[in-house]
């Protein structure tokens, strides 16, 4: 998969390491040179300075040909901006933006473009949303052997209770991301689409569970 990615601060370069580390070629946009500073050595993709949403400058990181595409600068309106030249003048199919106003992502989420806002585990949430399984675990107990960590989920379970996900998975939901606000279910909350499913799971358990999710629910009895 071809990854154009905009902004090499904090989050960006890491994104930048995450996507190349699962194979995929990536090019970084940011228009401040020194920025690239904050790759590791062992980046082998494609730095371009310049203003993240300039189509001569879309065009020479590879955009024309990309895969995804990811804007994840310090600024909301140079995200959004460059988000939708991506998709509504490019044609990527998957692209998603950084946003901090909780208000702007929510609209920005029912216009089909994905936002991540500034909470833990961005990288992670940043990979998923480009298209990629993560298996990393997010949290364990002291102890190593509990985990809260996100689950994929096949599309058969929206519109499921997260009781019944519970009885067929082994894994007990902590929370629920929706349209980037956190919610705290019980038994009876029904999962919608595109949530995102933390759960919490022994880790002898995490293989099956991920599998369990990733898989048509049971015939009710």
């Amino acid at each position: 998969m071809q990854v154009v990615i905009m902004g090499c601060g904090r989050v960006g370069s890491a994104l930048a390491m995450a996507m190349q580390k699962r194979g995929h070629d990536v090019a970084i946009i940011d228009r401040d040179p020194s920025a690239f500073a904050r790759l590791s050595a062992a980046f082998a993709g494609r730095t371009v300075t310049g203003v993240g949403f300039d189509r001569d400058v879309l065009v020479e990181a590879g955009i024309e040909s990309a895969d995804a595409f990811a804007a994840v600068s310090s600024g909301d309106n140079s995200n959004i901006i460059s988000a939708r030249v991506a998709r509504e003048t490019f044609g990527v199919d998957r692209v998603v933006a950084r946003i901090y106003d909780a208000k702007r992502a929510e609209v920005y989420e029912r216009l089909g473009i994905p936002t991540v806002a500034t909470v833990p585990w961005t990288t992670e949430r940043f990979v998923s949303a480009l298209g990629e399984t993560s298996t990393t675990t997010e949290w364990r107990d002291p102890s190593g052997s509990l985990a809260i960590a996100q689950l994929d989920i096949e599309e058969s379970w929206i519109g499921t209770t997260v009781g019944r996900f519970q009885e067929q998975t082994g894994a007990r939901v902590a929370f629920l991301n929706r349209l980037g606000r956190p919610i705290l279910p019980d038994v009876k909350t029904v999962l919608q689409q595109d949530d995102l499913v933390f759960a919490a799971v022994l880790l002898d358990n995490l293989k099956d569970a991920r599998a369990a999710a990733r898989s048509p629910q049971l015939a009710s009895d």
